[in-house]
């Protein structure tokens, strides 16, 4: 009997360092896994209004456009991966001043208004306002739409540069607030022009084009409306991340990746 209890103790103890033996082996197949594992990249999330070509808009279900190659560039540079919040236009400062985004990239223009909610980058590239009507229209200058004893009826994208401009100057000009219609999309607006629910649009030159390209009967007018610079927006207590991207979009700039994506969409006249 103490033969065959020494047996047995023998191979349960044999049994146990096996199986010992064999978890000391997984988990360190498992650390070995995980240490070969890449570091998943910091995300980097831009708030837009992809309706504004070509700056911004969805081929498909994905997103294109020079504000969207150029932000995929900074994100490449600081080693983060890029996520794109396709939301209202009017909703990106707030959504940045909130931190539910880090930045807010969608032709935005610097203005003294804006700035007094959010920071900017550097620019990065110069926007026109443009004054969009239907071919023959009696406006024929930018100027014609605040002349005195005039009422045109202006379609803009709500809280945009062109929303802002024109309703100074109408408010300037003693001009009744009611005359100005504010659309969610520029494409709203434009399409209101076509059927004649407004006599112009102010919008940025570059969707101008586009527009006035898929919509008969309507013309750009020669004179700019106004002139302006484009930059990133970020939350006033962001400045690290803020600084971190000036220093990608300034070396993107001077290697001439910027002007390369803005060439790509914009062609020289």
């Amino acid at each position: 009997m103490k033969k065959i209890i020494a047996l047995v103790l023998a191979v349960a103890m044999i049994a146990s360092v096996a199986v010992l033996a064999g978890c000391g082996k997984s988990n360190n197949s498992n650390d070995a896994a995980k240490a070969t594992e890449a570091p998943k990249a910091a995300k980097l999330t831009m708030a837009t209004n992809a309706t504004f070509p070509p700056y911004e808009y969805k081929e498909g279900e994905e997103f294109a456009g020079i504000d969207v190659e150029i932000a995929k560039a900074i994100a490449d540079k600081l080693g983060m991966e890029l996520e794109i919040a396709d939301i209202e236009f009017d909703s990106i400062i707030t959504g940045v001043q909130t931190g539910k985004y880090d930045m807010g990239m969608a032709g935005m223009s610097v203005t003294d208004e804006r700035k007094q909610s959010v920071d900017f980058s550097d620019s990065y590239a110069t926007g026109i306002q443009a004054v969009i009507v239907k071919e023959g229209s009696e406006i024929k200058t930018a100027d014609d739409l605040l002349a005195k004893d005039t009422s045109y009826k202006v379609g803009v994208q709500l809280s945009t540069t062109g929303d802002m401009y024109i309703g100074d100057d109408y408010k300037d000009a003693g001009k009744d607030e009611s005359l100005i219609t504010r659309f969610q999309s520029g494409n709203d607006a434009v399409t209101a022009l076509a059927s004649g629910k407004v006599d112009a649009v102010v919008i940025d030159n570059e969707p101008a084009k586009s527009y006035v390209a898929s919509t008969k009967g309507l013309q750009i007018l020669d004179s700019k409306y106004a002139e302006e610079d484009y930059a990133i927006c970020f939350a006033k207590n962001n400045t690290e991340l803020k600084d971190k991207v000036n220093a990608a979009l300034k070396e993107l700039i001077a290697d001439g990746t910027v002007k390369g994506i803005i060439d790509k969409y914009i062609k020289a006249n």
